[in-house]
């Protein structure tokens, strides 16, 4: 089962990265609002809910991702990983969550500025060793916003449920609410 999380997970992203045929623009004229691929670094902040918060009280982290166009202006595959920290209450005799999710998803722009994405892919749990399992499916439904800053850089801020399986057979999920503010860029 964890191999072939991973390679699924592998061939998604090499399949995202080298499928699309993706050609940058060559005008004279001003770029299209959010054209092209689309970088962005940032920082995660969350909360945990449900069954979670009884022994959790915050999640920290950040991501990496990466935008390819297939509708210009609308429509882009993502690629998102990066770290999140679970941290477990002081009074409790739990240790934090460090997770790795790999994730890839659609993110779509109704009006130019707010998108909506989802996002789906792995979980990796990296510092458990009494878990049934080191891997878990995650997904992770997201608004925000893009906001330009100046030439083709962006504050990309958005609001995400991210849901992961359980990792302990007896176990709950482990979801969160998670806020997300990166700095973006366009190639």
């Amino acid at each position: 089962m964890k191999n072939s999380i991973k390679i699924s997970v592998l061939t998604l992203a090499l399949f995202s990265f080298f499928g699309p045929d993706v050609k940058a623009q060559s005008s004279t004229t001003t770029e299209t609002y959010g054209s092209g691929i689309r970088l962005s670094i940032g920082a995660d902040a969350g909360i945990p809910v449900g069954s979670l918060r009884n022994g959790y009280r915050w999640a920290f982290g950040g991501s990496a991702q990466a935008d390819f166009p297939l509708i210009k202006d609308e429509l882009y595959i993502t690629l998102n990983s990066g770290y999140n920290n679970i941290f477990a209450k002081n009074s409790s005799n739990l240790n934090d969550i460090h997770l790795i999710p790999v994730k890839a998803g659609l993110k779509y722009f109704p009006v130019k500025i707010f998108y909506v994405q989802g996002e789906a892919g792995a979980s990796f749990l990296t510092n458990n060793n009494k878990a049934e399992k080191s891997a878990t499916f995650v997904y992770a439904p997201q608004i925000g916003v893009l906001l330009p800053v100046g030439g083709k850089s962006y504050i990309d801020a958005g609001f995400r449920f991210e849901g992961n399986t359980k990792f302990y057979e007896a176990g709950k999920s482990s979801n969160f609410l998670a806020l997300r503010i990166a700095y973006a860029f366009s190639l």
